[in-house]
């Protein structure tokens, strides 16, 4: 039986950025904001796209960006109250969507309790074995008493000692928190890449305990990934890798990239966490060289091997692109009251798309198969118990008619993009691809 992670269709928000909350928190503001009356009006829209799953984050209280966390037990009060969240919660889950929170576990930010605690108390705090490095014998950067250990050397972000037996505590009944408050579905971990691995191991025991289907999903950008994805330790992780090689390789006219990368990852292809562009990636609208290949960026997201994400706005073919100083123009304010002079043909596109990868089984985990690889043309095979789907993608900008050798036998096909029928014959089923055209063929095979 699968799990509802295996059939998900990820929606990403970056709450902050989406509602324009000010990009600092002040700690004399006693009370929250309440732009969760505006997130509300975004359930119907992930629900009207077929997202049955939702990444929001960062969520706790943070003293500026989010990810230098204040307080792991309250929501940011930018946003609202713990109970506003809550709420969201409950509508996401009313209509059948999944809410899954960042976990920023590698680091807190300077005004944590820990942290303030050995800045006033310094030696004689019980808390500097909470933090790594720590060393009185040099002062930090930002003017402390003491040294530390920081994320990339950003002092902002002092790291967590997470082999500090009463830290790794915390950090569990701080899920089990947000589980019993809020009854999330699953936890995204910031900076996976540099999490003690024996505090991942130990968070699969408990939280498997907490939640039933309690979701584990790491960021990591490069190494093997089966080291973090395992029975052991994380259920998925962040595909970089097919990230790169989706707009790398449209932009180049070069489908062998994208192929490569997918047999490379396929004994795990299709448990990792697949995206286009996300809060610190440029706006895959701004990468590809031709915007014709919009489309194909998205067939390719729904259909090759993961679990796939849309970040919010990429369904409206947003733009944006960091800066050496900022971040913001990957995470702008959006209005919900937009979303109709938004609305593109491509917003149809991905609905459609993102309704067959959740309706179809062959998409739930389904073994890969290459069937045609040229430059400028691609095929593939997704295979469930008793059916195939096919997918065709033409990168060029002419037409491009194509012989696929179909795995099973079987008569005929049904195009999922307008229910049109293609014969098979003696095995092989022959169509025409416009320029920058793909489709998605269901194949059944013959009893």
């Amino acid at each position: 039986m699968s799990t509802w992670y295996e059939k998900a269709v990820f929606y990403h928000m970056y709450p902050l950025g989406m509602t324009g909350a000010p990009k600092e928190n002040p700690l004399s503001e006693d009370t929250a904001s309440c732009r969760f009356d505006e997130l509300n009006l975004w359930v119907p829209h992930m629900k009207k796209l077929s997202c049955n799953a939702l990444y929001i984050g960062p969520l706790f209280e943070s003293s500026s960006h989010g990810y230098d966390t204040r307080d792991y037990k309250l929501v940011d009060r930018r946003l609202g109250t713990n109970a506003d969240f809550a709420h969201f919660v409950q509508l996401c889950h009313e209509s059948d969507i999944r809410v899954v929170v960042d976990g920023v576990f590698n680091h807190t930010g300077r005004e944590f309790f820990a942290f303030r605690d050995i800045q006033q108390n310094r030696w004689d705090s019980p808390y500097t074995s909470w933090y790594k490095g720590v060393s009185f014998d040099w002062q930090s950067p930002l003017g402390d008493s003491f040294g530390y250990e920081a994320w990339q050397n950003h002092f902002e972000l002092p790291c967590l000692n997470l082999q500090n037996p009463q830290v790794r505590q915390y950090l569990f009944d701080v899920i089990r928190f947000w589980i019993d408050e809020f009854d999330i579905d699953g936890i995204r971990l910031d900076c996976a890449n540099v999490l003690d691995f024996q505090f991942m191991k130990e968070l699969r025991l408990q939280t498997g305990s907490m939640k039933e289907d309690f979701w584990l999903m790491g960021e990591v950008i490069h190494g093997d990934y089966s080291r973090w994805v395992n029975e052991e330790m994380l259920h998925s992780v962040t595909n970089y890798e097919l990230h790169k090689s989706l707009y790398s390789g449209l932009n180049d006219h070069n489908f062998f990239e994208i192929a490569h990368n997918v047999r490379r990852l396929e004994a795990i292809g299709t448990r990792l966490y697949t995206f286009v562009d996300n809060h610190d990636e440029n706006r895959i609208a701004s990468k590809l060289k031709k915007k014709e290949h919009l489309p194909l960026a998205y067939l390719l997201l729904f259909t090759l091997p993961g679990i796939p994400s849309i970040y919010y706005g990429g369904e409206w073919e947003i733009e944006g692109m960091r800066t050496n100083y900022s971040d913001v123009e990957l995470r702008p304010q959006i209005a919900m009251a937009d979303s109709q002079k938004l609305h593109s043909k491509l917003t149809d596109f991905i609905t459609i798309l993102a309704h067959i990868h959740a309706s179809q089984p062959e998409f739930a985990g389904g073994r890969y198969q290459e069937l045609l690889l040229t430059n400028r043309q691609y095929a593939f095979a997704r295979h469930a118990k008793s059916s195939v789907i096919l997918t065709a993608a033409n990168n060029d900008d002419q037409p491009a008619p194509l012989t696929i050798s179909v795995p099973v036998a079987a008569a005929s096909a049904i195009n999922l993009m307008d229910d049109s029928i293609i014969p098979i014959k003696d095995g092989k089923l022959s169509i025409t691809l416009s320029g920058n055209e793909g489709v998605v063929l269901k194949i059944r095979e013959d009893q």
